[in-house]
């Protein structure tokens, strides 16, 4: 494939959506012996979608929110990406989601999707970003979507490439592009 593309670099993504509502996301607490934790929660069902991006190798990210998870909000996604990388041909890990693989989907003619197995969001580095994220929002109330954006826009861009880097370099992915001499 990158024949066809020589002049345009090769550029490795990681590609995932995670759900986001002001439903209390709950944990585990530390106290003293014996205290029980106590820690308001609410119910609401309000919530969107975040969609990313994140390089491995770079610790670049690119993200995007959406009301919900189907197939047209995937497509935009992509040209947007697209758009904002036009000059490399991206080559995006993801999982099968049906939203994914949806068969009216335009994908752009910088991008390669790379489906990973099915039922193995484990291989996806992405997925780490999401747990880092959810838990910097752990015990926290949110009056409303808008305060939930604020908080969360601001967790993602205090992580900086080299954090993103630290939880997205698994070992296998990281080997296998220096095998490819695209790292």
């Amino acid at each position: 494939m990158q024949a066809e593309y020589p002049d345009q670099p090769l550029c490795y993504w990681c590609q995932d959506e995670t759900h986001l509502g002001l439903r209390t996301i709950r944990g585990k607490r530390l106290t003293a012996k014996g205290v029980k934790p106590i820690c308001p929660v609410q119910w609401p069902r309000q919530a969107f979608w975040l969609y990313g991006l994140v390089s491995p190798a770079s610790g670049a990210a690119f993200f995007y929110e959406y009301s919900h998870l189907d197939a047209d909000c995937f497509e935009h996604f992509l040209q947007q990406f697209a758009q904002t990388f036009p000059d490399r041909l991206n080559v995006i890990q993801l999982d099968q989601a049906a939203a994914h693989r949806a068969h009216r989907i335009q994908i752009p003619d910088n991008i390669i999707l790379l489906l990973q197995p099915p039922h193995s969001p484990e291989l996806n580095p992405i997925e780490r970003l999401w747990q880092d994220l959810k838990a910097d929002l752990r015990g926290l109330n949110f009056l409303d979507l808008d305060q939930l954006r604020q908080a969360s826009t601001e967790i993602l861009q205090a992580m900086m490439p080299d954090w993103i880097q630290s939880l997205t370099q698994f070992p296998f992915i990281m080997r296998a592009l220096s095998d490819a001499q695209l790292t």
